[in-house]
């Protein structure tokens, strides 16, 4: 759901006589609107439909020029601070498009890269296929690898992280 439909909806709402609304979306996405007179609405979501740090606030201003705040939020895991320092340090190589992701140019060929591998910025890592053509997909960094994210012929999303490297 982007930035059009949440405002959309917000304007919906608040022109109609409902005083509260809920709605879950299959994807993860949860949105609850209440009128009151601050005009909050809040939406949480256990996907990773807004890229960000959460929670932020956003005042949105209407034509009755009533202020309204939205609050967005990822809900995630908790994990120690030990973890969470360590995932910090990593640069991740993410998937560029949505496609099947290859390890190497044949299957009878060995991987781009293993976990213990010193890569280069450009060097090509994987591959994704997408509408039957084979994208190289080539390092932004240089580092080492620490993990792949994916398995071999595994189906990608766009943004999905494909390899870590420290």
């Amino acid at each position: 759901m982007d930035y059009k439909d949440i405002k959309k909806l917000m304007d919906d709402m608040g022109n109609s006589k409902l005083d509260s609304l809920e709605i879950e979306f299959p994807e993860g996405v949860k949105i609850s609107m209440k009128k009151n007179t601050n005009k909050e609405v809040i939406i949480a979501s256990k996907a990773d439909v807004i890229e960000g740090s959460a929670p932020m606030t956003v005042p949105v201003v209407k034509e009755k020029q009533e202020s309204s705040l939205v609050k967005v939020e990822k809900n995630e895991p908790n994990e120690n601070k030990v973890e969470a320092n360590k995932e910090e340090n990593l640069k991740i190589i993410k998937s560029p498009m949505v496609g099947t992701f290859y390890a190497s140019s044949a299957p009878n060929k060995p991987p781009f890269v293993k976990v213990g591998d010193k890569i280069h910025k450009g060097q090509v890592v994987c591959i994704v296929e997408a509408m039957k053509l084979m994208n190289e997909i080539e390092s932004e960094y240089d580092g080492e690898v620490v993990e792949i994210c994916v398995n071999n012929e595994d189906v990608v999303e766009y943004g999905k992280p494909l390899i870590k490297l420290k």
